[in-house]
């Protein structure tokens, strides 16, 4: 992912709301949303090259997403894929702080990333460019390729949407994709200076991205109720930012059982 909103116990009804934008190369393979053959408990879409996710969620209630840390003087080629931290914390069962005291120690087999994750109870904070496991408190957050909460144009605007779009009556995820839809670039005054070339730090100040080659793929909205019921829809689009498909899946966390509802 290259964006993400956090909504973390802000509600009873609602103790978690995650919206999220995957920004990637469009010839980058990779599988839309479904549940894993090889891991059947586990819902989120594939990186086909290397095999990792960017968000996944299995029905035990675990959940993770990952996002770049942009610095291109810093890109190691060798790198292990990022991808991986998502993959074997949902399909793990190791508890979030062991789970990242293990990842801080490997830290610099990684380009920079930002890691979310949740037991299903508790949300952590971690990224290997600050080296800080972090307990986070009830509240919302926004993250994208930089420090949790940087408040870079897109990441201010778009929690205070998000933030309103919670507090509503009744949010659906419709509400929490209209605020990741919004392509407004910032004003050159109020650009991030992270190492890119001005017209590619333009472009990436939006949070909805479409240039050549390159922007948002997917639209991701996890909303989990009070019950234990939790809506996973995502929606992706083609090389020129133009819906392409959505699926929507229901998944029953305190039974363990997850099927798929209908799909558009």
């Amino acid at each position: 992912m290259c964006l993400i909103f956090l909504g973390h116990r802000m509600r009873a009804d609602l103790p978690l709301v995650l919206a999220a934008n995957r920004d990637e190369f469009v010839a980058r393979p990779a599988a839309a949303a479904d549940f894993w053959p090889d891991s059947p408990d586990i819902l989120g879409g594939r990186d086909l090259k290397q095999g990792g996710a960017w968000l996944a969620v299995n029905r035990s209630g675990r959940w993770a997403a990952v996002t770049n840390y942009r610095d291109p003087a810093d890109v190691r080629p060798e790198a292990r894929s990022r991808g991986d931290l998502v993959r074997e914390f949902v399909q793990g069962s190791a508890g979030p702080v062991e789970f990242l005291r293990r990842v801080s120690g490997e830290r610099r087999e990684y380009n920079g990333f930002n890691l979310l994750l949740s037991d299903g109870v508790d949300a952590y904070y971690y990224s290997n460019v600050s080296d800080e496991v972090r307990r986070l408190a009830p509240g919302v957050y926004g993250l994208s390729n930089h420090l949790l909460d940087t408040p870079w144009p897109k990441v201010a605007s778009g929690k205070a949407e998000f933030a309103a779009a919670l507090a509503g009556a009744a949010p659906a995820p419709e509400d929490f994709f209209h605020v990741l839809a919004n392509d407004r670039r910032a004003s050159d005054a109020e650009l991030p200076a992270t190492g890119v070339p001005l017209e590619i730090e333009r472009a990436l100040s939006a949070r909805f991205i479409a240039l050549p080659g390159y922007g948002t793929r997917c639209s991701t909205v996890v909303v989990r109720d009070g019950l234990g019921g939790l809506q996973f829809v995502e929606k992706s689009y083609d090389a020129a930012g133009a819906p392409a498909d959505e699926r929507r899946f229901q998944v029953r966390i305190e039974s363990g059982a997850a099927e798929p509802a209908e799909r558009s």
